[in-house]
């Protein structure tokens, strides 16, 4: 198992390095960047646009560790027509354009080894401290929607699987269906309508993780103002997850149930509950188990996009959505390394979980 897991933290970073040279090279033929976006702005005659270029040429100007198009100095921007070359030269020193594209990618990718990010193109700030400061959101999000979501759906699945055919298998198949057909942002809006002072009651907040007061509460007062805060966007996040696993965890129980082993072990005498949690649940759980990095990476940095959105809570699903409508390739780059990484990580810890529910896995003898 140990050889198993060095091989695996080996093709991390390989992995990891063709996944960012496949994006970078796409984003290279992508229409529209930073340097586009700020003409753009120049054009609008936006004074602090204008006044910031004309300090960081003064300065020397900063070059980020990500970037776009080669661009070159002359006026092939589209819009760019009237405008000094001086400041155009200006912007590609900025953002670092003035070096060809595999120097960029590959000074990119020397910080990134060293969590370098670099800096925003227009936040001003540096990347890590950006992602750091939305960190909390996503984490409180994706964390506890996946928790509750195997809290209800492992124990549903079990009940359903044993009840099969039965009324409570059916009615419970039926609100499944209904949860699973309807989106997760449009039951956030149903929430908010019902629940947050839309029309009806007005119990929970509309936005942002904790209070303008919050400093001032007390340890549990701050707890209690932070899950209030939860409530309603975690339940939208739970009500279209715990469907579809739900379904699976049920699925994968009565594929074990009606096999031989189970047959043998009623026929001995070995009593229902034995053969469900002590031979049966090991073995479903499985497949359960080999989902949950993919549960937790989509309800942290995408399946939680819009649900942000809707209850103004600024977390890294919006940051990396923002950032790729602006053309901040710095946040862009900086958050899929993240991302990618983290899912590695995740896709390793779960292989290890299987080894750890069911010591007969063995993943060294099954790649001899």
């Amino acid at each position: 198992m140990l050889s198993y897991v060095l091989r695996r933290l080996l093709l991390i970073p390989v992995t990891l390095f063709g996944i960012m040279v496949l994006n970078f090279t796409i984003v290279q033929f992508a229409p529209g960047g930073p340097v586009e976006q700020l003409i753009a702005q120049l054009q609008g005659t936006d004074v602090a646009a204008t006044a910031r270029i004309s300090n960081e040429g003064a300065d020397g100007g900063s070059a980020p560790s990500a970037a776009t198009n080669n661009f070159s100095s002359t006026s092939t921007y589209r819009g760019a027509q009237g405008l000094d070359p001086e400041i155009i030269t200006q912007l590609e020193k900025q953002f670092g354009f003035d070096k060809p594209a595999y120097e960029r990618f590959w000074l990119m990718m020397k910080n990134y080894a060293t969590f370098d990010f670099g800096q925003s193109y227009f936040q001003d700030r540096d990347v890590i401290d950006i992602v750091l400061d939305k960190m909390p959101v996503s984490v409180s999000l994706g964390l506890w929607s996946t928790l509750i979501i195997y809290i209800i759906s492992v124990p549903l699945g079990v009940a359903k699987a044993v009840r099969d055919g039965s009324s409570f298998d059916v009615w419970t198949s039926a609100a499944i269906i209904v949860g699973y057909a309807i989106p997760g942002f449009l039951f956030a809006v149903m929430l908010i309508v019902l629940f947050a002072g839309g029309t009806y009651f007005d119990i929970f907040p509309l936005r942002g993780l904790t209070s303008s007061n919050w400093e001032e509460l007390s340890l549990w007062g701050k707890i209690g103002d932070y899950f209030w805060h939860l409530t309603l966007p975690i339940i939208a996040l739970t009500i279209g997850g715990f469907t579809t696993l739900t379904m699976l965890t049920k699925n994968s129980f009565l594929d074990e149930i009606n096999k031989q082993y189970v047959v043998t072990a009623r026929a001995k005498g070995v009593s229902e509950k034995r053969v469900l949690y002590g031979h049966v649940f090991r073995n479903a759980m499985l497949l359960v188990i080999a989902g949950f990095p993919s549960a937790l990476i989509g309800l942290l940095f995408t399946g939680s996009v819009l649900i942000e959105v809707i209850f103004s809570l600024d977390g890294l699903g919006l940051l990396g959505f923002e950032a790729v409508m602006k053309r901040d390739y710095p946040v862009m780059f900086a958050t899929l390394y993240i991302f990618t990484l983290f899912g590695l990580v995740l896709n390793l810890i779960s292989d290890l979980s299987y080894h750890f529910v069911d010591p007969r896995i063995d993943f060294d003898a099954r790649e001899n």
